[in-house]
């Protein structure tokens, strides 16, 4: 039997310049992180997740989750820097749901933010959108960490709002752990609902790299493999947005 072919960051541009978009195993995408820094505060990475606060737009819906959010910029060749706290905003054309709306979220906390682990996967995203995207000088970069839950009775829903594009140019969706889930599956379609593929989001550290503008994006609702224990789903989402240069 032929042994998988390792990603490179070459084959994951081809993919995502052919089809959209590209999944990624979580040993090539840790060996692509870790090129550029280690992980050393990993564990307290992953912890940071339980320390999340409720969704209190989506509970007005009659859903929930958990998550937080912060802001960073990015240029092509420079660092990528924390902005100060602010709102996040899709409108409705790319939100039905809770588009819109300023939603104000709790900030990522200061040492995870500014920690190893953060900084080596924003820096990654910066070096795999800005080879995607040469000519683009400047991002806004949005980073949301979320915890999804369910029950026995309420399946956690990750994305309410369906398949959808998020109204930026590029996404990267990484999980960060999952326990006692059933489900979860990432899945891609083209503008006319066509699907395009699919990849249950499994290890810590299996990812989805996302060209935004092509193609929609949605994961289906997840339930508890035993009823009677606790279950969540964590990822981290990071969204790059060219900046608009006058």
């Amino acid at each position: 039997m032929n042994a998988p072919k390792v990603a490179t960051e070459t084959s994951l541009h081809d993919q995502v310049c052919d089809e959209g978009f590209a999944f990624v195993h979580a040993p090539d995408m840790r060996a692509l992180v870790e090129h550029l820094a280690p992980l050393s505060d990993w564990d307290a990475f992953t912890a940071s997740w339980g320390a999340l606060e409720p969704d209190t737009y989506l509970a007005a819906t009659g859903r929930f989750r958990r998550r937080r959010h912060a802001t960073f910029a990015a240029s092509r060749f420079g660092p990528v820097e924390a902005q100060p706290h602010q709102a996040h905003f899709q409108t409705l054309a790319y939100n039905t749901l809770q588009g819109d709306i300023a939603r104000w979220f709790e900030p990522i906390l200061p040492e995870i933010a500014h920690g190893a682990t953060m900084r080596a996967i924003l820096d990654f995203c910066r070096d795999f959108f800005g080879g995607l995207s040469p000519d683009v000088p400047r991002w806004h970069v949005e980073v949301h960490q979320f915890r999804i839950e369910a029950t026995a009775g309420a399946a956690g829903e990750p994305t309410p709002e369906g398949s959808h594009r998020d109204g930026v140019d590029y996404v990267l969706v990484l999980l960060v752990d999952r326990e006692n889930i059933a489900s979860g599956t990432t899945t891609i379609h083209a503008p006319d609902g066509r699907a395009l593929g699919e990849f249950t989001l499994a290890q810590p550290m299996d990812a989805a790299l996302i060209h935004d503008p092509r193609v929609f994006h949605g994961v289906t609702p997840v339930t508890p493999l035993d009823p009677d224990k606790a279950s969540h789903r964590d990822v981290l989402v990071v969204t790059f947005r060219a900046v608009e240069t006058g």
